[in-house]
């Protein structure tokens, strides 16, 4: 039997982050995942998980300090400003026992995108060892190009692939069906290709 997370980046976003936790307590989530929480202090966010029993799943780190940035993870030159980023996440996943973090990887240009992938590795090698002994797992998730034009990771094939490179056992994938099908397409061969290192599963409706 499935088992659901509600996701309060997208749900109940009427509501401030603290009463989004309550309002999927009551609508009968046991599980919860955030994005950006980093405006709310852990330890509230904490006490409210406690009180509806929730269990936390991830967040995503830090979009960088630039505008229109989405993640550091693959950007070359900005080694320091992910380390710190991830830090940052680390930090307060742990406070808030929750069990993973996802590395945005960050836009790209074209000609960067051989350096990308090696700094995409070496950023996901350390923040993997830092995160492991907190028993923490590292996800990275393909985003279409379309609603994120230069993202550097679009492809599940291509998430394996830096996974295999990589060489660490709590790096996994972040399997978004919205994202696979508009990239795609061919959902459930590509989930059954790739399962062996899925770590999450998100479900959205593709227009």
């Amino acid at each position: 039997m499935p088992r659901f997370a509600a996701n309060l980046g997208y749900l109940f976003t009427e509501r401030a982050l603290i009463e989004r936790i309550d309002a999927a307590a009551a609508a009968g989530f046991k599980a919860i995942e955030l994005q950006f929480p980093y405006d709310v202090p852990a330890s509230q966010v904490k006490a409210a998980i406690a009180r509806n029993k929730l269990m936390v799943l991830g967040v995503n780190t830090p979009p960088g300090g630039r505008a229109g940035e989405f993640g550091l993870a693959a950007v070359p030159g900005r080694e320091q400003d992910f380390d710190a980023l991830f830090a940052r996440a680390l930090d307060y996943i742990s406070e808030i026992g929750g069990s993973a973090v996802h590395c945005l990887a960050g836009k790209v240009a074209p000609e960067q995108r051989p350096a990308a992938e090696r700094v995409f590795i070496g950023n996901l090698q350390r923040a993997a060892d830092l995160a492991a002994a907190k028993n923490i797992t590292l996800l990275i998730e393909p985003i279409n190009a379309r609603d994120r034009p230069n993202y550097f990771l679009n492809r599940v094939e291509h998430a394996a692939d830096i996974i295999a490179k990589a060489g660490r056992a709590n790096i996994r994938l972040q399997f978004d069906f919205y994202h696979v099908q508009i990239v795609g397409g061919d959902l459930l061969h590509r989930l059954e290709q790739y399962l062996a290192v899925v770590g999450h599963l998100q479900c959205a409706a593709v227009p």
